[in-house]
């Protein structure tokens, strides 16, 4: 017999009790993730994490040090090198630039950046506008960098993204009327930074205003979801015909 809270139980029914009571299963640390920083947002850095695995395994097969990712083939097909897009039509690059990265600390911190900022976005917006707006943001530091940047240097990074998300945040704060003296503070100071060397000011500022841009067209719209769509559908499409229109950047058009 089993002692209880009152009297004893028989072993038999103690058994045949548990085996009817429902045990409650821990999620998987992924699953657990997803819950806390957002489904998008994990999905973002689980992308970003992997493609830096796979240009540092790509750098080590060519005989390089695997933290020098940038060395690897992979890179350099997927980087975003303004000539190339323009001259060899490797329109790709626009994107796929904003998921890799030169070094893990680059990845690291912003990742980090993706992590602290992108889950409330993406409670407010909803996923498929998060994404929508990140995205759009990627792509929006890409032309700033094709039209004024300079057209054989490398650039990438997930760094324009997360700019487009503070626009976004700024303009989502402005709707709530919450007040942004703490966000402007932190823009200010991300400037700042932009204009150390090896930081891509232009992929900054263009991620940011196309971030503002997207969360303005969808604010706006509130819940007409067609006129959203729509509305980013002509925002890509405008800025991709920039990139088309172009034929040089224009520092080396002398404009």
């Amino acid at each position: 017999m089993i002692p209880a809270a009152v009297g004893f139980q028989c072993p038999d029914d103690v058994r045949a009790g548990n085996a009817g009571v429902r045990r409650v299963r821990r999620p998987s640390g992924l699953a657990a993730a997803r819950r806390r920083f957002g489904p998008v947002t994990t999905t973002l850095v689980a992308v970003n994490v992997l493609v830096f695995v796979v240009t540092a395994v790509s750098a080590a097969s060519a005989g390089e040090n695997p933290l020098d990712n940038f060395r690897s083939q992979v890179f350099q097909d997927f980087s975003l090198i303004p000539v190339f897009v323009t001259q060899a039509g490797e329109d790709w690059r626009l994107l796929t630039g904003a998921f890799l990265h030169i070094g893990i600390t680059h990845l690291a911190l912003n990742m980090l950046s993706l992590l602290l900022f992108g889950p409330e976005i993406e409670a407010r917006l909803g996923w498929w506008r998060y994404l929508a707006v990140y995205l759009v943001s990627a792509l929006g530091g890409s032309v700033a960098i094709q039209l004024f940047g300079e057209p054989l240097r490398p650039v990438a990074g997930a760094s324009a993204a997360i700019y487009g998300l503070l626009g976004a945040l700024g303009v989502l704060m402005v709707a709530a009327r919450q007040d942004l003296r703490g966000l402007l503070t932190l823009l200010a100071i991300n400037v700042v930074i932009s204009f150390l060397p090896n930081v891509s000011l232009l992929g900054h500022l263009g991620g940011l205003v196309a971030g503002l841009l997207a969360t303005t067209l969808l604010v706006t719209a509130r819940r007409r979801v067609g006129v959203q769509v729509g509305g980013l559908v002509v925002l890509t499409a405008v800025m991709v015909t920039l990139v088309l229109a172009v034929p040089e950047p224009l520092v080396v058009l002398g404009m």
